[in-house]
């Protein structure tokens, strides 16, 4: 899966610190997921993400499916 949060706080100039602030997610997991190095995040770390932004789960989630190793 991807994540398009660099994307959508790039659009709206804000930081980081600017969602941390505003829904006391961590910075670390914050920062983790900003640059798609999270691997388990909780849905409801997603869902506050997604209600801080107002933007639906699929436009901060994106699911890329594996390629086989054939």
């Amino acid at each position: 899966m991807k994540n398009n949060l660099s994307k959508i706080l790039g659009e709206r100039l804000l930081k980081v610190s600017d969602v941390f602030k505003a829904t006391g997610i961590s910075k670390t997991t914050l920062t983790d997921i900003y640059y798609q190095r999270a691997k388990n995040i909780q849905l409801d770390t997603l869902m506050k993400i997604c209600d801080y932004l107002q933007v639906p789960l699929s436009d901060l989630i994106e699911y890329e499916p594996q390629k086989n190793k054939a």
